[in-house]
């Protein structure tokens, strides 16, 4: 059984940050490339976010219990990892839920033309910005995974 743990790691990690780097950049700008409805386009990425978001949770979770615990545990992806699970939670607890109030507070306005563009984009940058963190980070992990014990 430790093996089949011991293999899990690096298909959890693959999942994660390929999920990350799919949905964020490849899957949500040909989305909003081939939409025309913004309104519809951004529910739909919305939704993709929170599954990568329920995916990061499991997986982080797993990861970090591997490296916390496992036989080889190294300080370095351990708090990576913590880092990255804490921007998924930030972002699946805080900030999209917060996003999506304000979309639905302007309805059936588009928020981008409504009273609370400002805002939205504030709060868009900053997720994106979290965003592009995790994902850089997850990019150091599998880079410097190299076969680790997870």
């Amino acid at each position: 059984m430790p093996k089949i743990l011991d293999a899990l790691a690096p298909l959890a990690l693959t999942a994660w940050v390929g999920s990350l780097w799919a949905i964020g950049y490849l899957a949500v700008p040909i989305l909003f490339h081939a939409q025309s409805d913004r309104q519809l386009a951004g529910m739909l990425a919305g939704d993709m976010f929170t599954a990568v978001g329920y995916l990061g949770i499991v997986c982080g979770s797993y990861l970090l219990m591997r490296v916390r615990f496992g036989r080889h545990s190294a300080p370095r992806p351990f708090w990576v990892i913590v880092a990255m699970l804490l921007i998924t939670l930030l972002l699946q607890f805080g900030i999209q839920p917060m996003m999506a109030a304000m979309k639905a507070q302007v309805l059936p306005l588009d928020v981008m033309h409504s009273p609370l563009a400002d805002r939205f984009k504030l709060w868009h940058g900053i997720s994106s910005l979290a965003y592009l963190l995790q994902s850089l980070l997850g990019g150091y992990l599998l880079v410097s995974w190299k076969g680790r014990e997870g």
